[in-house]
């Protein structure tokens, strides 16, 4: 097991297993059982570390919670997954949330202490009505039960199209188990010497996965209280880092810092970079394997999926833009919209399926599950295609193409034309009513701080690389770009306002 740092406290890898097993006997108590559901509305730290360990020991399903919803979308997910508990930090379980709470058992803890955000208050309670959880791991026997075949973790989609679903995963079979293992690795490069940082909430599937993978095989795993470019290096530096994960907004973040900056920290450790959850432009990834060299690796699949692609810095280099080649025991395959597939080159939806996990279904909603289905494979909402050798490029998700004027536009591709502009930070790119056409783009960009963007400098740099019908009608710079805990931008947030009034998009 892994030694856990979290701000200036730690966690020595021998403790994890007892404190795990301890929580394990608290959740037993109080009748959780294998195939439960057990919500974390929790930021990263110990108890999440802990709790997912009891959780998987009991054969549970762990509910990792997206503590920056409404509350309303909270109680959905709660409800809808039928928990038999909560475990929270005190600051996110507030009186909207609690009042919301079907009649379940809420552990809640110290945030402060927790997270290594500060230190522990000595007069700290839990509120009324709930449980202190720290209190009952501490003074708990362990339990002594024969570890159960872990569950995955109980997901639930970001709502984009509707409230959210609940991706519900079979437990693996006896093959599937070291199938399981083995891809993580191999995707991961996380082995017994490896020290690891991670930023992004665990929350999200893929931070979840990767913070699994450490804490179970790892010498050392960071997790700092919030991301900060310049503490984000001086932790690689501090801790010999050997191995992290990070999303694209991380890199514009890094990249934003002066040359003389990032030059000042010591980065030699570093073996590997993993990437994934959103696309990450030409340029930024460009920039990043010539300032680290070829570490940066990257994966492409979904909570539904799981992993499906995977590719190194120098295939990608060869390849610029691509996603990679579908790994071992993945299916791909690319349709049209009558269900035929389509030769190399040609863009369609990506539909794929992963013998090495068990299949799902979504909670309490079996029909929508039925609908993905095409010739024993699952759409994954992703317009994409191959290339003669099998490498997967991605245009945009299928609900963010762009019809103007009968043609499909795809927003990445502008977008990824706009980032190689300088006094970019980031970009969305949608489409908008148009009387004539019926769509039209609008880009909105986000300034470098200081960079003095104008807005007539970057049409003309659009307008030398992309035809005419891909420039956008629409282009505003903005300070910043609304986004989620994961780093993405709220694409349907900034759409919304265009949309007022209409019934035929969303």
């Amino acid at each position: 097991m892994s030694t856990i740092v979290f701000g200036e406290n730690r966690l020595d890898g021998g403790e994890l297993p007892e404190r795990g097993r301890k929580a394990a006997a608290v959740l037993r108590s109080y009748g959780i059982d294998r195939s439960d559901a057990v919500a974390l509305l929790l930021r990263n730290g110990l108890t999440f570390v802990e709790a997912s360990a009891a959780l998987q020991h009991l054969g549970c399903y762990v509910l990792p919670i997206n503590w920056h919803a409404a509350h309303a979308e909270i109680a959905h997910v709660l409800r809808d997954a039928g928990v038999k508990a909560l475990i929270a930090h005190d600051d996110l379980l507030t009186h909207e949330v609690r009042e919301r709470l079907p009649g379940i058992p809420i552990f809640v803890v110290d945030r402060q202490s927790d997270t290594g955000s500060g230190g522990r208050d000595p007069d700290w309670t839990a509120p009324a009505g709930t449980i202190d959880w720290r209190a009952l791991v501490v003074a708990q026997v362990p339990i002594e039960t024969v570890p159960a075949v872990a569950a995955e973790s109980l997901f639930y989609t970001s709502g984009t199209s509707g409230l959210p679903k609940g991706v519900r995963r079979a437990v693996p079979n006896p093959d599937q188990v070291p199938a399981i293992a083995r891809m993580r690795h191999a995707i991961t490069r996380i082995g017994k010497a490896s020290r690891v940082l991670l930023t992004a909430p665990m929350y999200h599937t893929a931070p979840n996965m990767y913070a699994t993978r450490a804490v179970r095989e790892a010498e050392l795993l960071v997790l700092p209280a919030r991301f900060d470019p310049h503490e984000f290096l001086a932790l690689i530096e501090k801790h010999r880092i050997t191995d992290l994960y990070a999303v694209s907004t991380i890199f514009t973040r890094l990249l934003a810092l002066p040359q003389q900056h990032r030059a000042q920290y010591d980065l030699s450790s570093l073996e590997s970079v993993l990437h994934a959850g959103s696309p990450c432009p030409v340029s930024v990834k460009r920039a990043m394997i010539a300032w680290l060299g070829p570490k940066l690796i990257e994966y492409y699949g979904s909570t539904e999926h799981g992993p499906l692609t995977f590719v190194t810095a120098p295939e990608w280099m060869e390849r610029p833009g691509t996603v990679g080649r579908a790994i071992d025991g993945v299916t791909l395959a690319i349709f049209d919209d009558e269900g035929n597939a389509v030769p190399a080159g040609v863009a369609g939806e990506v539909y794929g399926a992963n013998a090495n996990y068990p299949d799902f279904t979504y909670n309490n909603d079996a029909a929508a599950r039925a609908v993905l289905d095409r010739q024993g494979l699952i759409a994954t909402g992703d317009v994409g295609y191959f290339d003669a050798d099998g490498y997967l490029f991605l245009c945009d998700r299928k609900r963010d193409m762009v019809i103007s004027g009968g043609v499909n536009i795809y927003p990445v591709e502008i977008e990824n034309a706009a980032m190689g502009y300088s006094g970019i930070a980031d970009c969305a790119v949608f489409g908008v009513p148009d009387a004539e056409f019926g769509e039209a783009l609008a880009l909105l960009a986000e300034a470098h701080p200081g960079s003095d963007l104008q807005e007539s400098d970057l049409r003309a740099h659009l307008a030398k690389h992309l035809p005419r019908f891909k420039q956008p009608k629409i282009v505003e710079i903005r300070g910043s770009l609304p986004r989620d805990d994961s780093g993405k931008i709220r694409k349907r947030v900034l759409r919304e306002p265009y949309w007022a009034g209409y019934t035929n998009r969303i």
